[in-house]
């Protein structure tokens, strides 16, 4: 078996061999002594992320980028360090699969949408990022396995919304299907058991049929002068699982389990054999599709054709071009593996020009979660085209609107629409198109711009966002206005005091969740409805309940501040106070933030609070060697099991250790989550507690957190 080294050597020039083999060498020094849930190096993870690149045909920084993607996440290599040997390039694609691990969340959830935002803003600086993540999610789907069901369930429900719908809108068949196959495994495990005993079956029974129609299409082929490849292909488990599903139909009920593929050399061949394809063999009404005409939204491209033979049994065929073919199973990565043919580059750009547009409206919206709702209504459409009067295809989501169209024409035509006609008649805008409709919007230079009911009707997170920003750009002053008042009238509702919640400091703990420039950006976004009041007012009531300082005693000697086993430098006579935000405890490393009319607050380093703080503000920190105590917060993700709070009670007191809150609920995937505080001395206390947590099989997960 080729090792990934022996493919390195016969997919890359020398010089390329040496980056990469480097690159290698480092990750594996890096992540020596590290298992994976298998128990396996790992190491083994890395390279066979780079394997699964290399297959796909990836550039060199790509695969370098692969063997160190995880070392500055899960190792003490940092972004310096990969910049300093391997270069700004591959420092930028690593950074953009980096997971978001040094900022804390409320939830999995958030956790997850901000860094998937983050990914997606890196993939429109360079593509290569997403399918570096693609590989990276394709190798832990393949060992899956190893971990509880929970963690099975909720790894591949995430993968089955975000990632395969992904790979599919980039055209990546290959990584597409595998994924998709093994989403059912762990979704679905009875189905796919009884699909993989019985599809092989029947495929075993059908396989002379199949050689029989790819012998009778090379004559064809042959009789007609015409040059190409004719082979048989089972489709994946997971497509014939979802015809099932949508046809309400038994294995038995479905006839095109494989198809035949036709590849030949020009557009003008694939059309020819078609029609002798039809003169052959019978062809099902409205299952005849073009794809070279008009092609999918990923820019896939084939002729599709079922027939029915002469005994009455079905099967499909796909005619392309060798071209076609090659897009068709890499998709994007096809611009790499043959970037020394040019035709590639067309539907290269058409792909890139998706991205584009996502990434025009996503800077409207200030939640990540919002975001990635919006990106899956685009990502999850099946797919409506239909014409601009001159002839132009446009793809649009299933069950849009003129408005949906206007807007995938461009922003000013949506803005300034008015109405619109649709096969020469004028039609409701919130009507429903179908496939080959003719769209005409008509629209008006006094038109004053969208209308807020058209946020109920449209079906495409382009268009919503649009709609959206139009609101945010156009109506600033009076949305910050109504955005101040619903929030007064929320928090008085609830006995506080606005003035008193909205400091300078809770603006800016704020705006690093929620992505705010100024307090009126905030109230403006409330106001037009892109931020609910109370997501907004809620984590103002959080903060200012924590800021309620805790009782220190205080020493000075005029040039130190002394304060709990803390020292920061330069200062006298201030008040000092621990960060809830942070929690920070001996052993990690800190800094003080000078607060105005606070005194001091010790922050950690790594608080994501700090970060845009002004620098002329933050002192020097250290822990001196006075004994004192400590509270941390643990977020524990579990199974939903009786013992499990027994058993984490039990670890803590068998540290000897202090419990002084703890507050459960069960979460929307049934997983218990609890929120503890401790009472601690040291670092290593915490640390010791959460290696010996993660070790009981019922725990998903357990962190740190800042609240």
């Amino acid at each position: 078996m080729k090792t990934v080294l022996d493919k390195i050597s016969e997919n890359y020039p020398e010089n390329d061999r040496k980056l990469l083999i480097s690159a290698y060498r480092y990750a594996e020094e890096m992540h020596e002594g590290q298992k994976r849930a298998s128990g396996e190096p790992y190491f083994t993870h890395p390279c066979a992320v780079a394997e699964i690149l290399i297959n796909l045909g990836m550039d060199t920084p790509s695969v370098a980028a692969a063997f160190l993607h995880d070392v500055i996440e899960d190792t003490p290599a940092t972004g310096e360090d990969v910049r300093a040997r391997f270069g700004d390039e591959i420092l930028t694609l690593v950074d953009g699969v980096t997971k978001l691990d040094k900022i804390q969340f409320a939830s999995h959830e958030e956790e997850d949408a901000e860094n998937f935002r983050k990914i997606f803003v890196a993939m429109a600086n360079d593509v290569r990022v997403i399918i570096i993540k693609l590989a990276d999610r394709l190798h832990n789907m393949r060992s899956l396995n190893y971990l509880s069901t929970e963690r099975q369930q909720r790894i591949a429900k995430e993968t089955l919304e975000i990632f395969t719908p992904l790979a599919g809108r980039l055209g990546i068949s290959q990584i597409k299907c595998e994924l998709e196959d093994l989403c059912l495994k762990y979704l679905e495990p009875d189905v796919y058991e009884y699909l993989i005993t019985n599809i092989h079956q029947k495929l075993e029974e059908r396989k002379t049929f199949v050689n029989t129609v790819v012998e009778e299409l090379k004559q064809l082929l042959k009789e007609s002068g015409v040059k190409g490849e004719v082979f048989g292909r089972p489709k994946h488990f997971y497509s014939i699982y979802k015809k099932m599903k949508k046809q309400d139909k038994t294995l038995d009920q479905i006839y095109d389990l494989s198809a035949v593929r036709v590849i030949v050399a020009t557009i003008d061949e694939c059309y020819e054999i078609l029609g002798k394809i039809h003169k052959q063999w019978k062809p099902v009404p409205g299952r005849i599709k073009d794809y070279i005409a008009t092609p999918k939204r990923n820019m896939y491209q084939s002729l599709h054709t079922t027939v029915v033979t002469n005994f009455g049994q079905y099967f499909e065929i796909q005619i392309r071009t060798q071209e076609m073919h090659r897009m068709a199973e890499f998709g994007i990565a096809a611009h790499w593996r043959y970037k020394e043919q040019k035709t590639s580059e067309t539907s290269f750009d058409a792909r890139l020009a998706w991205i584009r547009d996502v990434m025009d409206w996503q800077g409207t919206l200030n939640d990540s979660k919002e975001f990635v709702d919006s990106l899956k209504t685009d990502l999850y459409s099946n797919e409506l085209l239909v014409f601009t009067p001159h002839g132009k295809v446009i793809s649009l989501p299933l069950e849009a609107t003129p408005v949906d169209f206007a807007y995938a024409i461009h922003s000013e035509v949506g803005n300034k629409c008015v109405g619109a006609k649709v096969n020469g008649r004028i039609i409701p805008l919130n009507s429903t198109l179908i496939t080959g409709d003719v769209v005409e919007i008509l629209t008006s230079s006094t038109a004053k711009g969208p209308s807020w009911d058209w946020l109920k009707f449209v079906k495409s997170g382009s268009a919503r966002a649009k709609i959206r920003a139009f609101f945010k750009r156009e109506m600033k002053e009076e949305n910050a206005k109504t955005g101040r008042a619903m929030l007064e009238a929320e928090a008085k509702k609830r006995g506080y005091n606005l003035n008193d919640l909205l400091t300078e400091e809770s603006f800016n703990r704020l705006s690093n969740k929620l992505v705010f420039s100024s307090v009126n950006e905030m109230m403006a976004s409330i106001g037009y409805g892109a931020v609910s009041v109370n997501s907004v007012l809620f984590k103002l009531i959080d903060y200012y309940k924590k800021e309620v300082p805790k009782p220190v005693t205080e020493i000075s000697d005029g040039k130190t501040t002394h304060t709990g086993g803390v020292a920061v430098k330069g200062l006298s006579g201030l008040l000092i106070r621990f960060a809830h935000c942070c929690n920070p405890v001996p052993g990690d490393e800190i800094v003080g933030f000078v607060s105005r009319g606070r005194g001091v607050i010790i922050h950690r380093t790594d608080c994501p609070n700090i970060i845009n703080e002004d620098a002329a503000r933050l002192q020097p920190a250290q822990w001196t060697g006075e004994k004192s105590e400590f509270i941390a917060g643990l977020k524990i993700v579990a199974e939903d099991d009786n013992g499990i709070v027994a058993f984490i009670s039990s670890e803590i007191a068998a540290l000897k250790l202090s419990m002084t809150t703890i507050n459960g609920r069960v979460n929307k995937d049934n997983n218990a989550e609890f929120d503890i505080r401790i009472k601690i001395n040291k670092r290593s206390d915490i640390d010791l507690l959460v290696n010996r947590i993660k070790k009981d099989k019922r725990v998903i997960d357990v962190f740190r957190t800042t609240k």
